[in-house]
């Protein structure tokens, strides 16, 4: 039923209820259909924008993992240059060399099932993950082996610290080791050091570090000092006018320990120097490197 105004006509409409039901059904269907597909331009847009997101990073990543391939070739070579100086210490302070096929850490297996379903990027991400380990098992294998050799060269250093090697102090040498004539008695007899002739107080200093194991005076010696370096050396410096040095000090190479002088059985001012080896004495000569 139409009402106009109070001039107009009264007029009445018959709709059928079905036409009515129609066109609810019609609206409510045009109004879903218009939400579905806006929703589905939408959403394809937004899938578009993330797989262009996606493919970008899929590129940066290979980009990077290439990067980091090359870089790892570098490392391998600098590793490879490291086990070359290691392999030339050993050689050089002959040591104990390692078998080349030790150095590979072998290592084994089935290639895993999922590697063939990977992409490109997954692959490379992978093969890049491995050869980072297989590195990083290397360098840990490596480090071990310079502790070894670091170890060993400590033991040589502080071996060579305590091997007598330089002169005992500075003169003539007035009578050497092995069978000499003596001096009082005329007859040669069995000479065991070294006679270092020079001013009565020339300071005396110690061929290598080692421990003042004794301090004596005698009639043959007269004043003694014996010190002990380990590895069976010791020396003995003897004919002392003073002795600057304590039973059980600990001395370095080249810590003065006495003066010169002509104490005992002597004809004049100088120092008997011995070294001896397992209870042996041996001639000083061969354990003295520096010019005098």
């Amino acid at each position: 039923m139409l009402i106009p105004n109070s001039m107009g006509m009264l007029k009445q409409l018959r709709v059928p209820l079905a036409i009515i039901y129609l066109s609810v059904a019609a609206v409510t269907l045009l109004l879903f259909l218009s939400f579905f597909f806006s929703a589905e331009f939408f959403s394809d847009k937004v899938d578009q924008k993330e797989l262009a997101r996606l493919r970008a990073e899929n590129n940066q990543l290979t980009d990077k993992y290439e990067r980091l391939r090359w870089s790892m070739a570098e490392v391998e070579s600098r590793y490879d240059e490291l086990v070359d100086k290691e392999v030339h210490l050993r050689s050089l302070f002959d040591l104990p060399a390692i078998e080349p096929q030790q150095r590979q850490l072998g290592i084994g297996g089935p290639v895993p099932p999922a590697l063939g379903s990977m992409s490109e990027v997954e692959t490379v991400a992978y093969v890049t993950e491995e050869e980072v380990n297989r590195l990083l098992k290397l360098s840990e294998f490596e480090l071990q082996k310079y502790a070894e050799v670091e170890n060993s060269l400590f033991e040589l250093k502080d071996r060579l610290d305590h091997t007598p090697s330089i002169w005992p102090t500075t003169g003539w040498i007035s009578r050497g080791f092995g069978m000499k004539y003596d001096p009082f008695t005329g007859y040669k007899q069995m000479h065991r050091g070294l006679d270092i002739a020079n001013h009565r107080g020339t300071p005396i200093v110690t061929t290598a570090d080692g421990r003042v194991v004794s301090i004596r005076r005698n009639s043959d010696m007269g004043k003694t000092i014996i010190l002990d370096h380990g590895y069976g050396f010791q020396t003995r410096y003897a004919h002392l006018s003073k002795i600057e040095v304590k039973r059980g000090q600990t001395v370095k190479r080249g810590d003065v320990i006495g003066l010169m002088g002509s104490t005992g059985y002597s004809t004049g001012p100088h120092l008997h120097y011995e070294v001896i080896r397992n209870g042996q004495c041996l001639n000083p000569m061969k354990y003295i490197l520096n010019e005098m």
